[in-house]
């Protein structure tokens, strides 16, 4: 009888020590969780509930006014301590220039979904392997994100009575936040810790800088996420203490992503091995 084998996430062919049970039999647990062949129509429904149950619950958390300014008055006094009190000069020289400012308006408004989505359809493309891996790291870092909303309410810094910011929605009558104008009435104002500008955008750049394969490509997807810090400070949306929350929800998503599959998404294999031969081993089901 030949040597049993079995597939290893990175494609080879390993032998398989010991008793092998096949179909109708016992099935060894792996040390990783083989990845599946997302599906379209699934992962389409999964991202349109997904997104929809986030907003529901994030705008379902009691807007704690009074909690929430108190807690920006504190974040705005310990970075006066820190000396990194910078959102407001940010913010004020920014404002000065209309066509830039406009610009960042409408890219806090538009870019945040565009290039998550984005990025996600090229996963499925181009790396059907590291799809759900680095799928599940967005997904937990938006549920941890939705905790913070409500154990740590935070006004955004235009909101701050005597702050002395600019809302740069409201004074250049552009479409740039869901929490000004119109849009107010049907978003939490005070959700603004931690920031998912951040962390999804981190997301964005981690995964373009650890899989694409030209550099100045690899060089945008690290810049992306440095434009996006200043973009939310210059329109007084976040703190910049707000998107050192969505880093450590970040990380938590990568945590979580890696107890799971038993790596990181980047070094899983970039196609889905294919499925076991008859009398070899079944992959892990559970």
């Amino acid at each position: 009888m030949g040597e049993t084998t079995a597939t290893t996430p990175e494609g080879r062919e390993e032998p398989v020590r010991g008793p092998v049970a096949v179909r109708g039999g016992h099935v060894p647990r792996q040390r990783w969780r083989t990845p599946r062949r997302p599906r379209l129509w699934f992962e389409v429904l999964l991202i349109g509930v997904s997104y929809w149950t986030y907003s529901l619950i994030r705008n379902a958390v009691p807007e704690q006014r009074a909690q929430a300014l108190h807690n920006a008055d504190w974040i705005w006094r310990a970075e006066h301590r820190l000396g990194l009190a910078v959102e407001q000069s940010v913010n004020h020289a920014v404002n000065s220039v209309s066509w830039l400012v406009v610009a960042m308006n409408y890219y806090y408004a538009t870019l945040h979904f565009v290039m998550t989505i984005g990025v996600l359809v090229w996963l499925y493309r181009s790396h059907p392997g590291r799809y759900a891996a680095a799928r599940l790291v967005l997904f937990a870092t938006t549920v941890v994100a939705l905790a913070g909303y409500y154990l740590y309410p935070l006004a955004p810094p235009r909101l701050m009575p005597g702050g002395h910011f600019v809302d740069t929605v409201m004074i250049h009558g552009t479409w740039g936040s869901m929490a000004s104008g119109n849009l107010k009435s049907v978003s939490n104002q005070y959700a603004a810790m931690p920031s998912m500008h951040i962390g999804w955008s981190l997301w964005c750049g981690l995964t373009i800088f650890a899989l694409a394969r030209v550099n100045w490509v690899r060089v945008l997807g690290l810049v992306y996420p440095a434009v996006t810090l200043v973009v939310i400070v210059a329109t007084a949306n976040h703190f910049w203490l707000d998107a050192v929350g969505g880093v450590l929800c970040l990380a938590f998503g990568f945590a979580v992503s890696w107890l799971w599959y038993g790596r990181l998404p980047y070094s899983m294999p970039r196609r889905v091995p294919p499925p076991a031969r008859r009398g070899a081993p079944l992959p892990d089901r559970a």
